[in-house]
């Protein structure tokens, strides 16, 4: 394993010590912003997927961690309470109520869009109150150290959790919830650059 680097028990590999880097209206504008009609592709995708695994449109969705707001934008006219939350001072679309809370909110869909492996604690989310969550981040085949140190989505200090498939099987046990459905959905336009998929996109439900 690369150094500062450790696997935990569910398979997991984290950055031991990281400097966690400094999320600001600056770095949502910096990337965001700039992807113009792929946010709205991106988030439509999104969109199926949640209703295509769940086998129905949700009641109610918080969005942790989005961003400029697309997906929340997306959801307006499909669902009818529409929740978000982000570090940032970047405001959420209008039509969606920003909270200070999301662990508590009682929805039926938490979602997490390339958010989950920035936390500093994944873990938190034994404490979330919803009934389903979909989660997509970066797929990570290990390899090697050198494939590892080589690896696009490793980033220190930004992407500090790398999940596979069995270590967010594990991960969503020891969180209180079961693995129902997952997919590489988002590679259609998030194209990998081997044969191996390139991002993972999963539900959880409750357990």
């Amino acid at each position: 394993m690369l150094d500062n680097y450790d696997r935990n028990d569910e398979g997991l590999i984290y950055q031991i010590n990281p400097t966690p880097i400094t999320y600001d209206h600056e770095y949502v504008a910096s990337r965001y912003d700039t992807y113009g009609e792929l946010n709205g592709m991106m988030s439509h995708l999104r969109l199926g997927y949640i209703v295509g695994a769940l086998g129905r449109r949700p009641e109610s969705i918080c969005d942790v961690g989005y961003g400029n707001g697309a997906f929340l934008k997306a959801c307006r006219n499909a669902i009818p309470d529409r929740y978000g939350f982000d570090v940032t001072d970047y405001p959420v679309p209008q039509g969606v109520r920003f909270t200070k809370n999301w662990l508590d909110l009682e929805v039926d869909v938490l979602t997490f869009f390339d958010v989950l492996e920035h936390f500093e604690d994944p873990y938190v989310l034994r404490q979330c109150r919803a009934e389903n969550v979909v989660i997509s981040l970066p797929w990570c085949h290990y390899e090697s150290d050198e494939w590892f140190d080589r690896w696009k989505h490793r980033r220190p200090n930004e992407h500090l959790w790398h999940f596979d498939l069995h270590g967010m099987t594990n991960f969503a046990r020891v969180c209180g919830f079961k693995l129902a459905d997952f997919s590489d959905v988002e590679d259609i336009i998030r194209r990998p650059e081997t044969d191996r998929p390139n991002i993972l996109t999963v539900l959880l439900k409750r357990a």
